[in-house]
């Protein structure tokens, strides 16, 4: 390392530029991205008369109540702000203007680019980089997060099924219907912060799963020692959210309960009167439907998807297209000219770092 090198030659002025390595040009212009293409443009092709369907709907606007308009895009907000949240606390640093800004830049990012979360996470993690965090703690820190909010996703069926299947007398006031999500949220709350606190119930989870998986793994072999993996995998997570993993539970459990207000209000905003858990339900399959890395964001899929199991729940057609709109325009359309904004004021403010 110490001994000196002589600079190398300078080339001829006529020499021609290097050619491009090939092996670059093959990742960025590989089969399976070019693959990956053609089946986001095949399923748009056949999802767009739902998505038409959707915003045919868009004369019915104007019956919504027009004061519930604002608070929706306050409970949307919050559902936000609870991944800022979490992502701080991963960070141990809150450094509010880069991690607000490079979330809205890269949750855009993931919206308009087919191919699942990934995206999103590689463009937030990068932009943190440049505003200062080291890449290896950013990158940890969007995936825990990241992975945080899937889990509570994940778990959602678990609590509102039971409710759907014993059935519920139909609310007579927004109010009540949402003290039924609220209640729901708050289990997962305490559920959440039982496993990453306790370590016999993560064990027996993960010995249960081992246990059913292995039921249809028939001649292939067997899963061994999935509780103690999960155990470990559980306290890298606690590792990394430090002394405030209870925060960190109820912003993840959080991010998905203000949304689901954000569809409930849209219902009762048009008077479509509904039971709380269909819609409850209605909502998880939305957004697990958001993460169909076919077409952006789950374009299309959530459209047809929610619309759907909304009329199934008893709302009128017209009513469940309307409310699909208004949710999709707040939590998916509204998001995209809003992170172009934040990702050209983060480029202003941090601007691009060279990397090696």
């Amino acid at each position: 390392m110490g001994a000196s090198s002589s600079p190398p030659p300078e080339p001829p002025a006529d020499a021609e530029p290097p050619a491009a390595d090939s092996s670059e040009t093959r990742t960025r212009f590989s089969v399976g991205r070019v693959l990956l293409l053609v089946v986001t443009a095949f399923s748009l092709y056949l999802l767009a008369p739902s998505i038409g369907e959707v915003f045919s709907a868009w004369d019915r606007l104007g019956e919504f109540n027009p004061l519930a308009l604002p608070i929706v895009v306050v409970l949307e907000v919050a559902s936000f702000a609870c991944v800022w949240l979490l992502t701080a606390i991963a960070l141990r640093r809150e450094h509010w203007d880069a991690i607000i800004l490079s979330q809205l830049a890269g949750n855009a990012f993931n919206k308009v680019t087919p191919g699942g979360g990934t995206t999103g996470t590689a463009v937030q993690a990068r932009m943190l980089t440049d505003a200062g965090f080291e890449y290896t703690t950013a990158l940890t820190a969007v995936t825990v997060q990241s992975l945080l909010v899937t889990a509570a996703l994940v778990a959602l069926p678990v609590f509102v099924i039971p409710g759907v299947l014993t059935g519920t007398a139909l609310p007579p006031s927004l109010l009540q219907a949402a003290w039924i999500g609220i209640a729901v949220f708050t289990v997962m709350v305490a559920a959440g912060a039982l496993l990453l606190a306790t370590r016999r119930p993560v064990r027996a989870l993960g010995n249960g799963l081992q246990r059913v998986v292995n039921v249809f793994r028939f001649r292939r072999p067997k899963i061994e020692g999935l509780g103690d993996r999960l155990l470990v995998e559980r306290d890298e997570i606690r590792e990394t959210m430090g002394t405030r993993w209870f925060e960190a539970v109820g912003a993840a459990v959080g991010r998905w309960g203000f949304e689901y207000l954000v569809l409930l209000l849209a219902l009762y905003a048009i008077d479509a009167k509904p039971d709380p858990w269909p819609v409850l339900l209605a909502f998880v399959a939305a957004s697990v439907l958001t993460m169909i890395p076919l077409t952006p964001g789950g374009l299309g899929f959530v459209e047809a998807g929610l619309a759907a199991t909304l009329a199934a729940a008893g709302i009128g057609t017209q009513k469940a297209l309307a409310a699909t709109l208004l949710f999709r325009l707040v939590s998916f359309w509204l998001p995209l000219p809003i992170g172009a904004v934040a990702g050209w004021w983060f480029r202003r403010r941090y601007p691009r770092q060279v990397r090696a």
